[in-house]
């Protein structure tokens, strides 16, 4: 008997826990082998620039990685495109961890920089393959808020304990034994896919839309811009993109470097508060992430309303944390910052699993995930040169006015989530 049949249906299957399981894995292992590489790379160059071109390469292999992924995803199933994906880099990182443990010094950082950058190419197909699975692995509509809930949860958690713990495990074992630990934990995260199982039929649905016909065999260049078009046509998955981006550069202004400087700059503190704003920074998505769970009857289909509440509360506290010099003060500021972050990314997450047809909604993922890996590059770059023109406090100003504007674009455009949808999908309710 199929996991997702009961007498009273759960909402969340057990595939899916399998799937949160492998993902709340490989993001463990993720934290620990940058952790791992970083230190590695430093020791071996004392550069900041050699440590620097490990994201710049994870995330330039993750744009290329989105983009052919809709070729992929025309031939393999999405739990088996996970399993190759996790299996793949469990190999690499073996094989990462011996040549490192084997040649020591001697070991060339160009063929280590090779093998993430194949890596990262891997792992970019896991996230669009997660979230476009989570819709096919739920029982009920309300299922829906309350999976992508538990995976953000998760994914803050992770973020939150795995950088201090990661710093210790590699303090204590040294880089290459800490790779091969983080290859163990993918090994882990490749079993678990293994319960990763589709529904036989597509009418276990969010929505009551019976199952669609997949499309006939397309030119390969229709397949790679499939997602790219339906985005460019259908308002609403147009405006979400467009919210995302936006996320994105204001967002960008809570990495690492960005918030030291504010630290010493405004606060006129030391490192040691930095830690403690990254600390409750982190601390308030993973409430965020709960409160939602403990919302999701609340919230109900209200998708729009509570993603644009959550964007118009983040957006006034960002400015009061830019305009704010007191140390006690930013750290319930960037607390509070929390669930209204999550309110926000949880159900604007939900709107787009909701806002185009199953077979459809791994492409646009996809898109999507290749566009934001390069907004992400670009903003660190502009964001860097705005802090030293204009100061990390107007930096903070600026990301705040940025959400500011994403919001005033989804009041504005409301009327593309009450109209039917331009695609497939025609039978969607209104959101």
């Amino acid at each position: 008997m199929e996991d997702s049949i009961s007498l009273k249906p759960r909402l969340l299957t057990r595939s899916f826990y399998y799937l949160w399981t492998t993902q709340t894995a490989a993001n463990a292992a993720d934290v620990l082998y940058i952790m791992a590489l970083t230190v590695l790379v430093l020791d071996r160059t004392d550069s900041l620039v050699s440590a620097a071109l490990m994201p710049l390469m994870r995330s330039s292999a993750q744009i290329v990685s989105g983009f052919i992924a809709p070729l992929l995803i025309n031939r393999i199933k999405l739990p088996s495109l996970l399993l190759i994906s996790q299996t793949g880099q469990f190999l690499l990182f073996v094989l990462l961890a011996l040549y490192l443990q084997l040649n020591g010094a001697a070991a060339s950082l160009l063929l280590v920089f090779a093998l993430v950058f194949v890596m990262s190419f891997l792992d970019g197909w896991t996230v669009p393959a997660r979230n476009a699975l989570v819709p096919r692995l739920i029982t009920q509509e309300e299922g829906l808020l309350k999976a992508n809930g538990l995976i953000s949860v998760s994914d803050q958690v992770v973020q939150f304990a795995g950088w201090g713990l990661s710093g210790l495990l590699v303090a204590f074992l040294g880089p290459s034994p800490a790779l091969l630990l983080t290859a163990a934990i993918y090994g882990l995260a490749a079993a678990f896919t293994l319960g990763v199982r589709e529904p036989a039929e597509t009418s276990v649905h969010i929505q009551g839309q019976p199952a669609e016909p997949q499309p006939p065999a397309a030119s390969k260049w229709k397949t790679l811009t499939e997602g790219w078009s339906l985005i460019w046509r259908m308002p609403r998955l147009r405006m979400l993109t467009f919210m995302d981006i936006i996320d994105m550069l204001g967002g960008s202004v809570w990495v690492g470097a960005f918030t030291l400087a504010f630290v010493q700059v405004a606060l006129k503190q030391g490192e040691e508060w930095w830690g403690f704003i990254n600390a409750a920074y982190f601390a308030g998505t993973v409430g965020g992430g709960l409160l939602v769970l403990s919302a999701v009857r609340l919230i109900g289909n209200r998708y729009l309303g509570a993603m644009l509440i959550g964007m118009a509360g983040y957006s006034l506290l960002t400015l009061m944390y830019a305009l704010n010099t007191r140390p006690y003060v930013a750290l319930i500021l960037v607390l509070l910052t929390g669930p209204f972050t999550e309110l926000s990314v949880i159900n604007r997450r939900t709107l787009i699993q909701r806002s185009t047809s199953k077979q459809m909604l791994p492409k646009v993922l996809s898109a999507q995930a290749s566009l934001l890996h390069l907004v992400f590059c670009i903003s660190l770059l502009v964001m860097a040169g705005l802090a030293e023109q204009f100061g990390i406090v107007n930096l903070y100003l600026l990301a705040g006015v940025l959400t500011s504007l994403a919001l005033v674009v989804g009041l504005l455009g409301r009327r593309a989530f009450r109209d039917e949808p331009e695609s497939s999908d025609a039978s969607l309710p209104s959101l």
